[in-house]
């Protein structure tokens, strides 16, 4: 089981959760977030990122020159797209910056899904996230769940990780109904929005069945 933290601001809180077992650490760059963080506040927190800990970042919807600000200050391992990055958008943003890209989609029924197949062929890792409101600001990290059912048994070619209102509550149920290998949390691990908890980063890594 492998466990990203995203939306991490502060050195300490980066510290703890790769202490905890964490083996992703998500950094967005989304400016209307108030988990965002800046390029050179960023290349602080990978500097103190562990070996072995990869670094992803978050763009929404970004230029060319959004992605090279940030690829060029930051030393990332993945460059996560939770936008409405098209498939020619994925496919030529990997072949741009050469590292692996993660394409999250927001599900909220099965159409969503069906589209799943079409960013496999372009994206490395693909993230199952819930759909965002209507009108939502944020495209994820909304603290909004799926029908975990919709997903239940169902094989990917590529990596996958589940998103979407997971918590250290129901993080086991959301693995068992789907058979997740790797999940994401922001919103589930804070004690208001945009400020981590160590106390439940530590509980949901715990919970997710991370061992060490």
């Amino acid at each position: 089981m492998r466990v990203k933290i995203c939306g991490l601001k502060d050195c300490a809180d980066v510290e703890a959760a790769a202490q905890a077992g964490a083996r992703y650490i998500g950094l967005n760059f989304f400016p209307k977030s108030p988990r965002y963080v800046s390029p050179a506040q960023a290349a602080d927190l990978a500097v103190v990122t562990p070996f072995g800990v990869a670094k992803v970042a978050l763009v929404v919807n970004a230029t060319d020159a959004e992605i090279d600000e940030i690829i060029t200050n930051v030393p990332l391992d993945i460059l996560q797209l939770h936008g409405a990055e098209t498939p020619g958008r994925v496919a030529e943003i990997r072949a741009r910056i050469g590292l692996p890209v993660m394409k999250a989609i927001g599900v909220a029924d099965h159409a969503d899904i069906a589209q799943i197949s079409d960013y496999e062929a372009v994206a490395d890792q693909i993230l199952v996230d819930a759909k965002p409101p209507k009108n939502a600001v944020l495209p994820g990290g909304n603290g909004l769940s799926f029908d975990w059912r919709l997903i239940s048994g169902r094989k990917w070619q590529r990596p996958w990780m589940l998103a979407g209102g997971l918590v250290p509550n129901n993080v086991a149920e959301a693995i068992r109904l789907t058979g997740a290998q790797q999940v994401d949390v922001s919103s589930g691990v804070e004690s208001t929005k945009g400020v981590k908890d160590v106390a439940l980063i530590k509980a949901f890594i715990e919970a997710a069945g991370v061992v060490g």
